[in-house]
């Protein structure tokens, strides 16, 4: 992260220290400051997304799942009330993401918040959560750290997705078991958190199996010209890249490896997962690619088959990726839980957010453990001519 970066989120934790007094002070609303009275009629849930920026894509998808579940949840409503949605926007960015959910706690007093995409931009959050008491629902950030820091479970965060140990363990059994191979390279955006680690757990879990790391490469986010990085990877004779990055970089990353004529397989996480991975890499380089993803719009399941159908109506016939259903899922995880705790108290929620067991949603059954990460299935998919195909699902 750079200095500016840096600062700016310093000045922000020091805004949230301002936050956090003046709620232990107020005596309306529920705990924390919160403003969403029980005589309310309705309950103010914030969402922090990257509606704008480098991974736009994500959070666009995040809030497209979660307004068509809000649609759903509010013809009922929950507990006699209407779930209101207040949007901020972190444009993608860490500094951004503190400032919004800054916002939503002290000015918008939300019950609770979902967001961020990115791990790194949910990070930027945890602080304020946790000394707020404000329950966070990340969809998608799977880096460990959002969750569990220093081995300690931050208390208001919880996320609806697998963490990126599951995720590279995955890819690199698959890797190692089905593919056969022997020999890998490692390309990662040194900038991101989520690359990191989920290159980590990969790393470790492919020389676990017998396999060796013979290339290890990085590049920054914006990075644009990658030719000189991949052909030191091609000239150490891999027999696999894994590429854990975001879709900007990763779809020019694959469309320059195949013009230098490293044709082997590549893989990649749930960061990949953004129709705009094709336009940037075009289908062809995208053959024998495979990523890891938290479900596939092509599973049997009814459950799925119900939300695909729902969500084309809703957007046009559009098929909706893990982003959407994450953020779909998420809409009735916190729905569930205020629904469990009977009132729009975040410590209330947090509570029954904790204690959430067998709660079946699109991207599969979730049961929280005692770190907040929910126990589930992953699936691998491979793209064949510029489309997502199912090739497996993985239980934890």
């Amino acid at each position: 992260m750079n200095k500016k970066k840096m600062t700016g989120i310093m000045a922000s934790l020091l805004i949230a220290a301002g936050v956090i007094s003046g709620c232990s002070s107020s005596s309306s609303g529920s705990a924390g400051g919160n403003g969403n009275s029980d005589s309310s009629s309705t309950i103010k849930i914030g969402a922090n997304l990257e509606l704008s920026g480098g991974t736009a894509s994500f959070g666009q998808s995040v809030d497209e799942g979660l307004q068509l579940a809000l649609e759903e949840i509010n013809k009922n409503g929950v507990n006699g009330k209407k779930l209101e949605l207040v949007k901020v926007d972190n444009k993608s960015d860490a500094a951004e993401a503190t400032n919004g959910t800054i916002k939503l706690v002290s000015q918008d007093k939300v019950s609770a918040i979902i967001g961020s995409a990115t791990s790194t931009n949910t990070l930027a959050q945890v602080q304020i959560a946790d000394d707020n008491k404000i329950p966070l629902l990340s969809p998608t950030a799977t880096n460990p750290a959002v969750t569990v820091k220093g081995g300690k479970v931050n208390d208001y965060v919880f996320r609806a997705c697998f963490i990126d140990p599951f995720q590279g363990t995955v890819a690199a059994n698959f890797a190692n078991k089905t593919l056969k191979v022997k020999n890998a390279a490692v390309l990662i955006d040194s900038s991101s958190d989520y690359s990191k680690g989920l290159s980590d757990a990969f790393k470790t879990a492919f020389k676990k199996n017998g396999g060796t790391i013979v290339s290890e490469e990085a590049y920054v986010a914006k990075d644009t010209d990658f030719h000189a990085t991949l052909t030191r990877i091609k000239s150490q004779h891999p027999d696999f890249v894994f590429l854990p990055g975001y879709y900007e970089e990763v779809g020019l990353i694959l469309k320059q490896a195949r013009e230098i004529g490293l044709n082997i397989p590549f893989m990649g996480g749930d960061g990949w997962d953004s129709p705009k991975l094709v336009d940037i890499a075009g289908a062809a380089p995208l053959n024998n690619t495979y990523i890891t993803n938290h479900y596939s719009s092509g599973d049997s399941d009814s459950k799925v088959q119900g939300f695909v159908k729902a969500f084309q109506a809703k957007y046009g016939g559009k098929s909706p990726d893990a982003f959407a259903a994450l953020g779909y899922d998420s809409a009735y995880f916190i729905a569930d839980a205020i629904k469990r705790a009977g009132s729009s108290d975040p410590q209330k929620i947090q509570k029954a957010l904790s204690e959430t067991k067998n709660l079946s949603l699109v991207s599969g059954n979730v049961t929280l453990d005692q770190n907040h990460d929910p126990i589930k299935s992953a699936v691998i998919l491979e793209y064949k001519d510029g489309k997502q195909t199912f090739n497996s699902k993985v239980n934890p």
